[in-house]
């Protein structure tokens, strides 16, 4: 999280250095207090848990380095406009190539992945789920948000299927 965290603001540095806006209505602020504390709670329900069965061990830790691997080929597709805020710099090209070129929000599928691998790793059943169920509601605004955004510096319809592909600051 901290090589991200170090990456995501020299990008948004960057970004608000060209012009980039930041689209009222962003959860960012919920975001950034959710994501460590459902690690947190997962980790605090897996330690009064104790050790669970190897299957879930197994199955955490391949569904964790899968979401880590498709979460970085995010961050990497990105470069320059990966930013853990929506960013937009008005009149810049959407990303299409790496893994935005097979998923629209393809970060957000590797966050949600990293919640459901650490929670079968650490057995957290109750903080899991409910963890995956607040975040969920989050990246649902969120995305909402980004692609209205996207929509908005491209002069489109942001619910029109072709207006937007896999986005900057996704």
């Amino acid at each position: 999280m901290a090589i991200e965290a170090r990456r995501a603001a020299r990008n948004e540095e960057a970004q608000r250095s060209r012009g980039a806006v930041e689209p009222p209505g962003d959860v960012y602020r919920l975001m950034r207090l959710a994501y460590p504390l459902a690690f947190l709670s997962m980790l605090v329900e897996g330690a009064m848990r104790g050790v669970p069965p190897p299957w879930a061990l197994a199955a955490g830790g391949v569904t964790l380095a899968a979401a880590k691997a498709l979460k970085w080929w995010a961050i990497l597709s990105l470069g320059p406009f990966w930013t853990f805020r929506v960013l937009v710099i008005p009149g810049a090209s959407l990303v299409r190539r790496g893994a935005y070129r097979w998923l629209r929000h393809p970060n957000y599928v590797g966050v949600v992945g990293e919640l459901v691998g650490v929670a079968l790793l650490t057995g957290a059943v109750w903080t899991g789920a409910a963890s995956l169920v607040a975040f969920g509601i989050l990246l649902m605004r969120r995305i909402s948000t980004e692609e209205r955004a996207l929509a908005a510096a491209r002069g489109t319809d942001w619910a029109s299927k072709d207006s937007i592909g896999p986005g900057i600051g996704d």
